[in-house]
């Protein structure tokens, strides 16, 4: 059972390791004997866990994705419970999260996607199932706020949840660019006062 407990923090110490490597220098900037030597590993054992740099990179995606699902989760229950403001509270909560952190790395699905989606199958699959269940969410909130009247119903769910990943991420490159939060701010503050609103 040690054994088992020593695998597993080891592949999620790497996962970790590499999940802020990627996010501060990007994949391609990124090579495994840095991963390993910044995670305390061997460089031998990284072929232990994972196939390849490519397969790694899969599975910082999903590793990303299962923390961003624990924290929006977390959010959502510290929030209001009306729907919109519940949608609005978590990417406040975002906002500032990105304020406290010196190095504005924006979104590492967006990172992934500029920088991989042509270039690995695996990479690009992943982000599609991951951007999947994000909408999915994203979706059952805004038909939510739909239903009692404080979303707009001239557009669908799917439409409005498409078009604010789309701002969202566009504002996450722009903050890159800035060194700014105020793209991002502005993006959450057209959203939520006026394009969701009942026309």
């Amino acid at each position: 059972m040690d054994k088992v407990h020593t695998l597993n923090d080891t592949r999620a110490t790497l996962l970790q390791t590499g999940l802020k490597l990627f996010a501060e220098q990007g994949y391609n900037g990124t090579g495994i004997k840095e991963i390993v030597d910044a995670a305390g590993v061997p460089k031998g054992s990284f072929y232990n866990y994972f196939k390849s740099k490519e397969d790694f990179g899969g599975e910082v995606i999903s590793h990303y994705a299962d923390g961003f699902a624990v924290t929006w989760s977390k959010y959502f229950a510290e929030g209001p419970q009306q729907p919109l403001a519940a949608l609005r509270y978590t990417y406040e909560r975002l906002i500032s999260y990105h304020e406290q952190c010196e190095v504005k790395a924006g979104c590492l699905l967006g990172n992934f996607a500029a920088e991989m989606a042509e270039s690995s199958e695996v990479c690009r699959i992943t982000l599609q199932e991951v951007v999947s269940g994000w909408r999915k969410r994203f979706v059952s909130y805004l038909r939510k706020a739909q239903a009692d009247g404080t979303v707009r119903t001239d557009l669908s769910a799917e439409q409005l949840a498409d078009f604010f990943w789309n701002a969202w991420e566009g504002a996450l490159l722009r903050m890159k660019i800035e060194r700014s939060t105020a793209p991002v701010r502005a993006c959450v503050n057209l959203m939520f006062d006026h394009f969701f609103l009942p026309q």
